[in-house]
């Protein structure tokens, strides 16, 4: 799935688990005047009540797109009462003061190429969302014309995304590559997120 938008160009590879119909993998991405903001959730375990843990979180971030990160994980802890947990991440890009802020909690991974090539992985905090309060990190920066962010499942094998895999900035060769490279061994659900911001 790709989406061309004017500031941020999108890529998405998703499967599901080997013999699974449902994917616990929910993703949402929206792009505004203002900003840009993608979230992806895994529900705990698979199948379909994982699908309906990740995808009410999704819904909780598509009706408030425009709330911080803090205040949408807030958001998103409440829904999960009474329902499976997730694991969470969330990317804001913000046009006006260029800059971006992303949180994940649980083993969302975040990868950031600056235009140079110099990448940064982010370490997520441990855990996962489940209706309890809890502590939450919010990496910053600066972003610019070029960058790559990736987001992605746990079943991305995250040595996989090699130098090699993300020199490109043309996130559908990236999302290609690693389909044809890594697609069909899936013991896991699997989604992989490449956003170029230019």
């Amino acid at each position: 799935m790709e989406n061309e938008n004017t500031r941020v160009n999108l890529s998405v590879f998703q499967k599901s688990k080997k013999g699974n119909y449902y994917c616990g993998d929910s993703y949402f991405y929206k792009e505004t005047e203002e900003a840009f903001l993608c979230a992806l959730a895994d529900g705990l375990g698979s199948g379909e009540m994982a699908m309906e843990s990740s995808q009410a979180v999704m819904d909780v971030i598509e009706e408030n797109p425009v709330l911080t990160i803090e205040a949408l994980v807030k958001k998103c802890n409440e829904v999960l009462v009474g329902k499976r947990g997730v694991v969470l991440g969330i990317l804001r890009i913000d046009f006006k003061t260029h800059t971006y802020s992303y949180s994940s909690i649980g083993n969302i991974g975040v990868i950031t190429v600056e235009p140079d090539g110099k990448r940064n992985r982010n370490i997520p905090l441990a855990g996962y969302l489940s209706g309890y309060p809890r502590s939450l990190r919010v990496t910053r920066g600066n972003v610019q014309n070029g960058m790559v962010f990736l987001m992605f499942s746990d079943g991305v094998n995250d040595r996989r995304l090699s130098s090699k895999l993300t020199q490109t900035k043309n996130v559908r060769l990236i999302t290609e590559q690693y389909k044809e490279l890594y697609g069909q061994t899936r013991d896991d659900d699997t989604t992989l997120i490449a956003m170029e911001y230019n």
